[in-house]
């Protein structure tokens, strides 16, 4: 039995896909794992997209949501840079308080009909995460939103009102993965160079780490710890590991042969 308490090999999660769209509530969501698979799939020639539910306003005691809003906006466009990732887009709910319901759910369907992903990636909505910590309200939300709004996107009568704004329905999800839950069912391998483009990536988040004090965690060696922890699962040395949520058979129904 390896590291992660399993007794056999995690699969890989697939990557015969072009587009993908992560979203997370907060800058530095995504940096925290993620961005090093990303790394690997922007090096593969496949489109990112980032989507942040706030811009972290209230995430630096320190400094008033007024001016940390923009500068944790700034830090993660440059964190995404590192990754390879152009486009980082921003819902602005309120950091802190983010509410499931309609509006949360329609905004990210928005964005869903209109970058057509075929992959989503997210945080883990479970109340523990990885390793029993307790989730934080914002992930929870925004990632059992972002479970939903992939289906809300393929239905044009669930917000129709996103057809009066010229976006046509988008089926194509083919699955929603969440880095940090508690049971991953599938994992990426970020050996070397995305691993060391993920740390960069965190590490471009300089203020809001000095912000977290004493306690803040170092990018460097608590992402390599991460990786090197979820690398047994896959059998590599590094890897980043997902609960994925399939949304479209890839192949023949899993009933075909019992017919």
């Amino acid at each position: 039995m390896h590291s992660s308490g399993m007794t056999e090999l995690l699969p890989a999660l697939p990557e015969d896909w072009e587009r993908c769209l992560a979203v997370a509530a907060h800058p530095d969501d995504i940096e925290y794992g993620t961005a090093s698979a990303v790394a690997r799939w922007t090096t593969q020639g496949k489109q990112v997209t980032y989507l942040l539910a706030t811009r972290g306003e209230a995430g630096i005691d320190g400094i008033h949501p007024a001016q940390a809003a923009p500068l944790r906006e700034q830090e993660e466009r440059a964190g995404a840079r590192e990754v390879g990732v152009d486009v980082v887009e921003f819902l602005d709910h309120r950091d802190g308080v983010v509410e499931y319901g309609l509006d949360l759910r329609r905004d990210i369907a928005r964005a869903i009909r209109r970058h057509r992903p075929e992959v989503i990636v997210s945080g883990a909505f479970t109340v523990r995460m990885m390793g029993g910590m307790p989730n934080q309200a914002d992930h929870r939300v925004v990632g059992l939103a972002t479970l939903d709004a992939a289906r809300d996107a393929g239905n044009r009568w669930i917000f129709p009102e996103l057809l009066d704004e010229g976006l046509e329905p988008w089926g194509g999800v083919r699955l929603v993965a969440f880095a940090g839950a508690e049971r991953p069912t599938h994992a990426v391998d970020v050996t070397g160079e995305p691993l060391r483009r993920g740390i960069a990536s965190l590490e471009a988040h300089a203020e809001y780490t000095k912000g977290l004090g004493a306690g803040g965690p170092e990018p460097g060696p608590m992402l390599t710890w991460m990786a090197r922890m979820g690398g047994p699962a896959l059998g590599v040395a590094e890897a980043v590991l997902f609960e994925v949520y399939q949304l479209a058979f890839t192949g023949p129904p899993p009933w075909a042969d019992q017919l």
